[in-house]
């Protein structure tokens, strides 16, 4: 409740626009509510997902004009205001993902020219269409039915629908949908691993900023009363696109008082009103140098409080067992003859491997020996140019690392892969995202199924967090953790998914003693609760004290495998790695 405060503030601030008696200010708070409509979607690409797209203004124009065309009866027989509404929104869900789709292969700034050249076409359909669109002359917008028809009656349906943009996408940034996405924008990698379907989640997004962004144009040409293609310029699209900017990434309210700010702006100093663009810019660039992380980090003042100097991680191995808890037996993970090349250098050269239930398999070796590169390619972040891999004799479809985690294979990584801006329990529960059974209409609605699966994963993320010892910093960002708590929260996130394999890529690097005991119980933990670990680790000590099996490669081959007491007495393993 105390997080919906601000929100009911603002939307009491606008329902009391009455109070003043002045319908200068109506025209202006309703063009807020519209333009909060569109950027409340695009929030969701931009400050959620971290796509660069500048040039929603073209969706704007497209809702624009297709309430307008309809409502006006240019194409078609008239259709009521409200019907044209919703028309638009769906043609604006159409041309979302047509829109979106370069993202899945274009980057940054790339994608962000495409949306630039989207906008181009929108207008110059508008201004050679003049039959329809009335070309440069325009056309009237879809006159809404009483009692919106005055300017306080518009201005109450646009607050209203509004706050429910406002609902609908705060309910989306706070489901698995919203981790997803942030997870998409930061940790791409880890996302994979956690089975996040990058591509079928940017266009469900796609879909609903679409709609929301054409049924703001439909909004705004109703509140115009006319419309032309002038009407949506560039400058128009960079205000939608700095409000999330200087509203800060991964926050609903930030990108809300942005949007407020920069509609103000050239109202309260109307004689800059023609240096718009440049103030803009110029508050763009006080906002990246003073507080990069915009208006969201200026206000939250929740994670400004110091923590304690001098935390220890207090792992709880017995919480393992009440985690995972296999309801079977997980069969055995299996490569046979896996080589791969990287140009002439061979990083893998016929590899055989077996990873059984409820064994410590390690993996070790000199820099280069292919170790890491094993682990990239059971996740399928790597295609391997020959050989195979079969789980209880399922074969494994190679270089596909989205379908690992239905599967049962989790991993951590060399580099701690972390949402910094999100806190240790949301970064945890990103792990189980696969396993949410509501569909991105029920998270939108908060519908019961939603809130169970956010019940679920919830009251899990504390169990893990509870277990690796980090329950404590729970509600704490991400990128204020030591790097020691860092590796145990990746830990507990690959833990989320209840793996049947768990592959740990140098889980002790930078670890002191005690804290590479207390990760030794913690692996041992896992293993006993009958999930295969494969460890990959240059602590040999480590490996000896925990491992059941041993596998060294060099060079990308086997050069021994065995027990750990074999290991330790093997000549060449001794005189290749482990030293005199």
């Amino acid at each position: 409740m105390l997080r919906a405060l601000p929100f009911l503030a603002i939307l009491g601030v606008g329902l009391a626009t009455p109070l003043s008696d002045n319908e200068y200010w109506a025209l202006i708070v309703t063009r807020i509510a519209i333009y909060w409509v569109l950027i409340s979607g695009l929030n969701l690409i931009v400050g959620y997902a971290g796509q660069l797209a500048i040039g929603y203004v073209a969706l704007f124009a497209l809702g624009a004009y297709t309430a307008s065309v309809l409502a006006a009866g240019n194409a078609t027989p008239e259709v009521p205001a409200f019907a044209a509404l919703g028309i638009a929104g769906l043609a604006g869900a159409v041309f979302g993902v047509v829109v979106g789709l370069p993202a899945l292969r274009l980057r940054t700034f790339y994608f962000a020219i495409s949306t630039l050249g989207f906008a181009t076409i929108v207008t110059q359909i508008a201004l050679a269409w003049q039959p329809v669109t009335g070309g440069g002359i325009g056309v009237p917008g879809p006159a809404l039915p009483a009692p919106f028809d005055t300017p306080w009656g518009l201005l109450y349906f646009c607050l209203g629908f509004a706050a429910l943009c406002t609902w609908i996408t705060a309910n989306i940034a706070n489901s698995r949908f919203g981790r997803a996405l942030v997870a998409v924008r930061d940790a791409d990698v880890a996302a994979e691993a956690t089975g996040i379907d990058k591509a079928r989640l940017l266009i469900l997004v796609f879909i609903l900023a679409g709609a929301l962004a054409a049924i703001a144009g439909g909004l705004f040409a109703s509140l115009q009363t006319y419309i032309t293609p002038d009407a949506f310029t560039f400058e128009l699209s960079l205000l939608f696109f700095i409000s999330v900017l200087i509203g800060g990434r991964g926050s609903i309210l930030g990108p809300l008082l942005g949007t407020i700010v920069l509609t103000l702006l050239p109202e309260v100093a109307a004689p800059l009103a023609a240096w718009s663009t440049f103030l803009y810019a110029a508050l763009l660039l006080v906002i990246v140098l003073a507080v990069p992380g915009g208006i969201a980090a200026l206000i939250d003042f929740r994670n400004r409080k110091p923590l304690p100097a001098g935390r220890v991680i207090a792992s709880r191995p017995e919480a393992i067992q009440q985690l995972i808890a296999h309801t079977a037996t997980p069969d055995t993970l299996s490569l046979r003859g896996i080589t791969l090349a990287f140009g002439g250098v061979k990083a893998i050269d016929g590899l055989d491997l077996d990873v059984k239930p409820g064994q410590i398999h390690g993996l070790i070796g000199p820099n280069g020996s292919g170790k890491t590169t094993t682990l990239n390619v059971i996740s399928g972040y790597y295609r391997a140019g020959a050989g195979t891999m079969t789980l209880g004799g399922r074969t494994l479809a190679p270089g596909r690392s989205t379908d690992r985690a239905s599967h049962g294979i989790a991993r951590t990584f060399q580099t701690p892969r972390l949402i910094g801006e999100a806190s240790v329990l949301e970064n945890v529960m990103i792990g189980a995202t696969i396993e949410g059974r509501a569909s991105f209409l029920e998270a939108m609605l908060r519908l019961p199924r939603h809130r169970r699966d956010e019940a679920v994963f919830r009251e899990r993320a504390l169990l893990a967090l509870h277990a690796v010892g980090l329950d404590g910093v729970a509600e704490v960002r991400a990128d204020r953790l030591q790097h020691s708590e860092l590796r145990f929260m990746e830990i507990a996130r690959a833990l989320m998914l209840r793996p049947a394999f768990l592959l740990l890529d140098e889980p002790a690097a930078g670890l002191s003693h005690d804290e590479i005991d207390r990760l030794a119980s913690l692996i041992r933990a896992v293993s006993d609760a009958g999930t295969a670990v494969l460890l990959v680790e240059h602590h040999a000590d480590l490996i000896f004290a925990i491992c059941d099996h041993v596998t060294v490669l060099n060079l990308g081959r086997i050069l021994a495998a065995g027990s750990p007491a074999e290991i330790r007495s093997h000549k060449e393993v001794v005189s290749a790695y482990l030293g005199a």
